[in-house]
């Protein structure tokens, strides 16, 4: 049976397999979706292994691989020089494998109506998930944005290589007034430190967005709820790239007509 998976460390909270799992349900295909942790040293040894299994299909990718991916697996359409991060292994036509990143797209999914051009807005983070949001945001043409890090230096790096103006700030500073504020960290997962930001300086029409999933409902996005703001869950991005991870993987759409049952399943 052919079979993809999920892999990272940890990878015990992932409920990819929940998502893939329901979709190969509806439509009736024989397959499996696993959750695999795999340490950092051991990830060569992984694609060389899974290389040879001519029953998988492929992996997504999670913290904290997205960026050593890049060392171990072909990177053809320049994943590396465009995102610099990789969510998503597939095998290409001839059975080679193939890097690729579906977190940008996953990212504006569930904003795509919004017009952020000329709008500020602010990212936290610098690692893989934050790389596929600020190349997301270039696209989208925004306007200044300013870069949370613990390493400011790194987020001005980040920024430059992106094109976008703006400017990178400690994670203690005073928030920007912005019209999308996105925690592309892991800070507010379960097991990590809370993101305790001010969203004082947001404008009263602002979005907040957390790509934590982990729990659902992080103190972020409840900080946000009680000043009445609008918000969008990580269980959004998560399901916006795993659709286009799906077909990469089954060679079918997924049947996005069922997106509420599954969130119901999510939420279960």
């Amino acid at each position: 049976m052919t079979y993809a998976e999920v892999i990272g460390d940890p990878i015990a909270h992932s409920k990819s397999p929940l998502i893939h799992g329901f979709w190969l349900e509806k439509l009736g295909l024989a397959g499996d979706y696993r959750a695999t942790r795999v340490v950092s040293d051991d990830l060569g040894a992984f694609f060389a292994q899974r290389e040879q299994d001519t029953a998988w299909r492929g992996c997504n990718v999670t913290v904290p691989h997205k960026l050593a991916v890049l060392d171990h697996v072909p990177d053809p359409g320049d994943v590396r020089g465009a995102i610099g991060a990789v969510n998503t292994v597939f095998r290409g036509e001839d059975g080679a494998l193939v890097a690729t990143n579906t977190d940008a797209a996953g990212f504006l999914s569930p904003i795509a109506d919004l017009d952020l051009s000329g709008r500020p807005i602010v990212v936290v983070g610098a690692g893989g998930a934050a790389r596929a949001v600020l190349f997301a945001l270039s696209r989208a043409g925004v306007g200044r944005v300013s870069l949370l890090n613990r390493t400011p230096l790194k987020g001005a790096a980040l920024l430059a290589q992106f094109g976008l103006k703006g400017e990178a700030l400690p994670l203690t500073a005073r928030l920007p007034a912005a019209a999308l504020l996105v925690n592309a960290s892991v800070l507010g997962m379960a097991g990590q430190p809370p993101l305790d930001l001010d969203l004082g300086p947001l404008a009263d029409d602002a979005i907040v967005y957390d790509i934590v999933y982990a729990p659902l409902v992080t103190p972020l996005l409840a900080a946000a709820q009680a000043r009445g703001l609008e918000t969008v869950d990580g269980l959004e991005m998560l399901v916006g790239q795993a659709a286009l991870a799906f077909e990469l993987f089954f060679g079918a759409a997924p049947p996005r007509e069922h997106d509420e049952e599954l969130r119901a399943r999510l939420l279960a």
